[in-house]
C-alpha cells in the first residue's frame, strides 16, 4: 500500500458510501440513542489518572481542554481557553471563556483550570500521562478568567500539550467517588458504569458550546472480541466499533478509514536480561517480516513502521531511518554470536484492547521462535498489563506488547515516555539520547530541534531499542443510521455524529 496514505493531514477514505460531514444539530433537540463498542472496559473514569484509550473513549465526551483540534484540519483551535499567547520563554498566558460550569454545578474558572494542570503534573499522583505533560512546572492564577502556565524551559509544542489535557472540577476531583463517577463540563453527563458491561451517558442540556449534540443519549459496551463487536454490529446491537478487522469491511452497512497514529510495538528490556544484548534485539527486529504481517493480518491497512514510532506528519521524523529488513538468516547470525543459549523469553500481551493484538502477538511470537528464540506468551488481563507497563524497567518484562499513538504531533511526547531513562514506558537508558531529547524540548530554533531528534531517533534505531513493527490505519464499522467522519487523532466525539433513522 502507498505509504502516501499514510500521510498525516491526508484525506479521509470512505471504504464504503460515502458519509456526510457533520458537526452537530446547532439548536434542534437531541434524540435518540448510540451505542459505541469498544475493546474493553475503562481501568477508571478519573480523566488524569490513566493512558488508556477506553477509557478516554468515555471522558472525551464528558470532560474538555483548554484547546481543541480542527476535526479537519487538525489546527488547534480554543475550547474552554479562548485565546493564548506566549509571554517569556517559559510562560503562557491564557484567557478563560465566562459563565461554563462543570455538570454538578461548580464554576469552571481559572482556579479550576490551573488545579487541573498542577493535578495532573504533581508526582504523588503519579499519573500515566505524565509524559504528555514533561516540561510544565506549575500554572498560576492571574485573575478569574486568566491563567498563566509556566515551563521549565522553552517549550513551543505547549499548546498541543493543553489539547490533552482535560479539565476537572476541584472540589468534586478530592471524592472517592471521582474515578467512577465523572463530572466534565462538556457536551455529555455521565449516568451509570456497570462495569465490564457499560457505561452510560446523556445529553448535557445545558451545554455552554455553539454547536449542540444532536444525539440524547450513549451507550458505551466493552467487547473484547473482535469477532463479536463485528457480530454485534451486523446483528444491529450497536452502531459503531472502532478496530474493524479489515478483511470484513465489505460485511458491514458502512466502513470508514483514516490514516492512522497507532504503532504497535515491542518494548524489549535492554537492562535486566539477555536482551541487554544488542545483537540479541536487531536479531529480533530482523526476524519480523513485517510486509508480510501488514498484509496477512490487516489486508494491507498497515504498513511496516520506518525504524522509529513517529510518521513523517510528526515533528522530528527522521525520513533517513528505514524499516529495519526482514533477514531471518542475518538474525540466526547475531544470535549465534551473542552466544544466546535458549533461555526463556517471557512476551507479555494483552487480548481486545487494539485491533488483532492477539493474533499479531502470536505471529510475531512464531517468526521470534524460527530464528531461534525461546519465546513463551503470557496474555494477562488488562489492568495487569497496565501496571507491567509502567512499574519501571526494573520489573519490565523481557518482551512486553503495546500499541503507542502520539497525538501531540511532536516526537518528545514518544521519544520522552518510551526511550528516555526516566520515561514513564522506558526499558532504555543512555545518556547521549537523553541529552540530545532534553535539549530538543526547550529548543526554539526549529531546524536546530529537528536535527537533535533525528539523531535521538536514529540512535534508538542503531540501539534496536524496541522491536519496530507496523503502522495502522484506523478503520470503523458503523450502522446505516450513523453519519460520522473520523478524525486523525482518533478521538470518537459523540457531538460531531449523527443519526438519520
Amino acid at each position: 500500500m502507498n505509504r502516501r496514505l499514510f500521510t498525516l493531514l491526508g484525506v479521509v477514505v470512505l471504504i464504503l458510501p460515502v458519509l456526510a460531514a457533520c458537526g452537530g444539530g446547532g439548536s434542534s433537540a437531541a434524540a435518540g440513542q448510540i451505542v459505541i463498542a469498544i475493546g474493553g472496559d475503562p481501568s477508571t473514569l478519573d480523566p488524569q489518572a490513566a493512558d488508556d484509550g477506553n477509557e478516554r473513549a468515555v471522558n472525551d465526551n464528558v470532560y474538555e481542554t483548554l484547546l481543541a483540534r480542527d476535526s479537519k484540519t487538525m489546527e488547534l483551535v480554543p475550547r474552554l481557553a479562548e485565546s493564548w499567547k506566549e509571554l517569556d520563554a517559559v510562560t503562557w498566558e491564557l484567557k478563560l471563556r465566562k459563565g461554563i460550569k462543570f455538570h454538578n454545578g461548580e464554576p469552571f474558572d481559572a482556579e479550576a483550570a490551573a488545579f487541573s494542570i498542577n493535578r495532573v503534573i504533581d508526582p504523588d499522583f503519579k499519573s500515566e500521562q505524565i509524559s504528555f505533560y514533561s516540561t510544565i512546572k506549575e500554572a498560576t492564577v492571574v485573575d478569574a478568567s486568566t491563567i498563566h502556565v509556566i515551563t521549565t524551559g522553552p517549550d513551543p509544542t505547549l499548546p498541543a500539550r493543553l489539547y490533552w489535557l482535560k479539565i476537572v472540577p476541584p472540589k468534586y476531583s478530592t471524592d472517592a467517588n471521582f474515578g467512577t463517577k465523572p463530572v466534565g463540563t462538556g457536551p455529555y453527563k455521565f449516568i451509570e458504569w456497570v462495569r465490564d458491561d457499560h457505561v452510560t451517558l446523556e445529553v448535557n442540556a445545558d451545554y455552554w458550546g455553539d454547536t449542540k449534540p444532536t444525539i440524547a443519549k450513549v451507550i458505551i459496551r466493552p467487547i473484547k472480541e473482535e469477532v463479536t463487536r463485528l457480530a454485534a454490529l451486523k446483528a444491529g446491537e450497536v452502531d459503531l466499533v472502532k478496530n474493524l478487522i479489515p478483511e470484513y469491511v465489505s460485511e458491514v452497512p458502512k466502513a470508514l478509514s483514516t490514516p492512522g497514529l497507532e504503532f504497535p510495538w515491542l518494548r524489549l528490556n535492554t537492562l535486566v536480561g539477555p536482551l541487554t544484548d544488542k545483537r540479541l534485539r536487531q536479531a529480533i527486529n530482523y526476524a519480523i517480516n513485517k510486509d508480510a504481517l501488514a498484509q496477512s493480518l490487516y489486508s494491507g491497512y498497515a504498513v511496516p513502521a520506518d525504524g522509529q514510532i513517529l510518521t513523517p506528519g510528526h515533528f522530528g521524523y527522521n525520513p533517513n531511518v528505514k524499516a529495519y529488513p526482514y533477514d531471518p538468516e542475518k538474525a540466526k547470525a547475531l544470535i549465534a554470536e551473542a552466544g544466546y543459549a535458549g533461555e526463556e523469553i517471557e512476551f507479555i500481551g494483552e487480548a481486545g484492547r487494539w485491533l488483532k493484538d492477539k493474533e499479531l502477538i502470536e505471529a510475531v511470537a512464531q517468526q521470534l521462535r524460527e530464528v531461534g528464540f525461546n519465546i513463551k506468551v503470557n496474555i494477562v488481563e488488562w489492568s495487569q498489563w497496565l501496571d507491567l507497563l509502567f512499574a519501571g524497567a526494573d520489573k519490565a518484562p523481557m518482551i512486553q506488547f503495546s500499541a503507542h499513538s502520539n497525538e501531540l504531533l511532536d516526537a518528545d511526547r514518544t521519544l520522552s515516555a518510551m526511550f528516555e531513562s526516566t520515561g514513564s514506558q522506558t526499558a532504555y537508558s543512555n545518556p547521549q539520547f537523553d541529552q540530545l531529547v532534553i535539549a530538543a524540548r526547550t529548543e526554539t530554533d526549529l531546524t536546530k530541534r529537528a536535527d537533535e531528534y533525528h539523531q535521538a531517533v536514529q540512535i534508538a534505531y542503531d540501539d534496536a531499542v524496541v522491536g519496530f513493527l507496523l503502522n495502522l490505519k484506523d478503520v470503523y464499522g458503523t450502522t446505516n443510521r450513523v453519519e460520522w467522519t473520523p478524525r486523525l487523532d482518533g478521538k470518537m466525539l459523540v457531538i460531531e455524529m449523527k443519526l438519520t433513522k
